[in-house]
């Protein structure tokens, strides 16, 4: 196993300024381009000739196919089908010093263009920043068995599959990005590694969680409050209907039912809604008379908000 090699401090003196002429398309790519570039040096970048040597017509060509197995299979699917992709030690070295290399000299080109902007030097940077991403796709793509391999031999039964190998694949681009070639051992020997140890902290974080949520959210089992809202909804425009209707007296009813129905109901009083004998020791009349001429103001009232706010 080797230890994580000295990233080298990258990040440029200053903010990247955009060159004149710069349009479209390629002026989003020159703004996607990180200031912060991280590499992991090696011995022969200070030789003149990696360029030619890693980027040129006659450097190895090293064949990546694409990925074909779905991250998605479950658990207990067989992916003997799929014949991941073997690369030599060889071809690991050279993928891997193409993509520290164009990091490397994309930190030299930032921290050139952040002290002295210009426009050669910015079309200079969008071919490497290209090289950086499809240098790391093509690690990305040959290693992508190993997420698929760790995820199927831990038994992590709490943690969906799908999430487990969602972590695993962010633990190996952090592996690419810091794994050194320089050291002579495989990636995988330190890729699977950092993916065992992302999935034991996702079982770690999922454990916590469930110590806080013992119980997963089930959307059947929980009860709509929109028929109570609905409702409160429809009383509160039946009150300020019933308000409108006697503030105008759209109804057309006497003075005396309007008192009524105010005492009865405590529209108008601080005390609150009053008793029949209440009423009708305020209006002079008995309780039974009361009692008709409120039926009598309800059933005026029924029609009328009928008739202008619940019709048409």
């Amino acid at each position: 196993m080797t230890r994580l090699a000295e990233k080298v401090p990258a990040r440029a003196p200053g903010r990247l300024k955009v060159p004149r002429g710069l349009t479209g398309e390629v002026l989003e790519a020159y703004l996607r381009i990180p200031t912060d570039i991280r590499f992991v040096r090696h011995p022969s970048f200070e030789d003149p000739a990696m360029d030619e040597r890693l980027f040129g017509t006659d450097a190895e060509k090293v064949y990546v196919p694409a990925w074909c197995c779905p991250a998605e299979v479950p658990e207990d699917r067989s992916t003997s089908r799929v014949r991941p992709i073997k690369l030599t030690g060889a071809q690991e070295m050279v993928l891997f010093l193409r993509y520290n290399y164009a990091r490397y000299h994309l930190h030299r080109l930032i921290a050139e263009q952040c002290r002295r902007c210009c426009m050669g030097r910015a079309e200079e940077m969008l071919l490497w920043h290209q090289r950086v991403l499809q240098s790391c796709a093509d690690l990305v793509r040959a290693n992508m068995a190993l997420v698929l391999a760790m995820a199927k031999r831990v038994n992590i039964p709490s943690v969906d599959f799908a999430e487990l190998v969602s972590e695993g694949n962010m633990a190996l681009l952090r592996s690419i990005e810091k794994f050194d070639v320089s050291r002579g051992f495989k990636f995988s020997t330190y890729g699977c590694r950092a993916i065992l140890k992302a999935f034991n902290r996702q079982a770690i974080r999922h454990g916590r969680y469930r110590q806080r949520f013992p119980m997963e959210f089930d959307a059947e089992m929980q009860k709509s409050d929109l028929p109570d809202n609905r409702h409160r909804q429809q009383w509160d425009d039946s009150v300020q209907a019933l308000r409108q209707i006697l503030s105008c007296n759209l109804a057309a009813m006497t003075d005396l039912e309007r008192r009524i129905v105010t005492f009865r109901f405590g529209l108008a009083s601080e005390a609150g809604r009053m008793t029949l004998a209440e009423v009708g020791q305020r209006v002079g009349y008995s309780n039974e008379r009361v009692r008709q001429i409120l039926n009598g103001s309800l059933r005026k009232l029924r029609e009328s908000l009928h008739s202008r706010f619940l019709v048409g």
